[in-house]
């Protein structure tokens, strides 16, 4: 009698112990954290754990929240901001960071949800951001180092005669571009945005990775004026081309004119040759038809001088001249 009691006191005790077991499961005392999370686990209000290695892990239900954060790296992408350098000179600045929560706790009393953080991260950041690029002339911005004062640019010419017309040319071309010299540069001024958001991100338990100046845009206004400025420069370029055209075509132009007077001359004396060849040939032809035929050389000669003359004259004041004696055929011996 006294072993059936006993049994029975024992079942009911297992049974007691399994219900209870069973209701303590159902409140569910455990929870799971994946690889690249972290958690608070908070009782009441009040932080009593943090956990930040994958597992199984045990709380006391109805009593302990838990609160998961993401243990990896996260990116932060700005919206690009119209900033003025210490020239006033507005541009617009695009920057890229990383982040980690590195203290779940402190995140946890400072700034709650990741979304809060993403919140002060915006406002830390672009706080830094802007007093750094205001603080900083424009070429520090834009320029990470000094080689470009180092570069040797050599204008390419073509369609010239000598090399020293190319040279000339060159140095007609040429351009002043020698860009100011920088001692901080992109790099520097991101580590100082960097060094600037760390002091206020440290206390929200956020550990800062890096903050990158991912691009840079001049204003409108900006842009106008570098694209004037280049203009400048090509139309100095063009204008000396041009002036050194200008000077070949003068210089082809006298050489041509040169040419030309030399080949006139030369063809003016030879003509001239020619015609005192001809003319001392034409001499000893009417000599010897005169020594021929005196008479009919005179005739023939009256003839062609008639033909010369006689048209061109409008009136005729006298009939009694030797010259017209051939026309009017009164013999010359009377």
């Amino acid at each position: 009698m006294r072993n059936a009691t006993n049994t029975k006191k024992l079942v009911t005790t297992l049974v007691v112990i399994a219900v209870i077991l069973i209701i303590f499961l159902l409140l569910g005392p455990f929870y799971i954290l994946y690889e690249g999370q972290q958690a608070v686990i908070t009782r009441f209000g009040k932080i009593v754990n943090t956990e930040s290695d994958a597992g199984l892990k045990l709380k006391m239900p109805l009593v302990d929240n838990v609160v998961i954060y993401p243990k990896k790296i996260i990116s932060w992408d700005g919206d690009a901001q119209r900033i003025p350098t210490k020239e006033n000179q507005f541009i617009w600045v695009d920057t890229t960071a990383r982040w980690v929560i590195e203290d779940a706790a402190k995140f946890y009393e400072t700034v709650n949800t990741v979304n809060n953080g993403l919140s002060r991260l915006n406002d830390v950041l672009d706080s830094s951001i802007r007093t750094i690029i205001s603080e900083n002339y424009l070429n520090e911005a834009v320029r990470n180092t000094n080689q470009i004062n180092d570069i040797k640019v050599i204008e390419q010419v073509q369609n010239v005669e000598s090399n020293e017309d190319a040279e000339t040319l060159r140095n007609l071309t040429k351009t002043q571009a020698k860009q100011e010299t920088i001692s901080i540069g992109r790099d520097g001024l991101s580590q100082m945005m960097f060094n600037q958001a760390k002091k206020f991100t440290d206390a929200y338990g956020i550990k800062m990775i890096d903050i990158v100046v991912r691009q840079i845009r001049y204003s409108d206004d900006l842009t106008e004026s570098v694209y004037q400025r280049m203009i400048k420069e090509r139309n100095q370029i063009a204008e000396a081309y041009r002036s050194y055209g200008r000077g070949q075509a003068a210089q082809w132009q006298g050489k041509t004119e040169n040419e030309e007077k030399v080949i006139l001359s030369e063809a003016y004396a030879k003509s001239e040759t020619i015609k005192g060849i001809a003319d001392a040939k034409a001499a000893t032809i009417y000599s010897e038809a005169y020594q021929a035929d005196p008479e009919f050389f005179e005739f023939w000669r009256t003839l062609e001088s008639y033909k010369k003359t006689v048209p061109s004259l409008n009136k005729v004041l006298s009939t009694d001249m030797q010259y017209f004696n051939m026309l009017y055929g009164i013999n010359k011996q009377k």
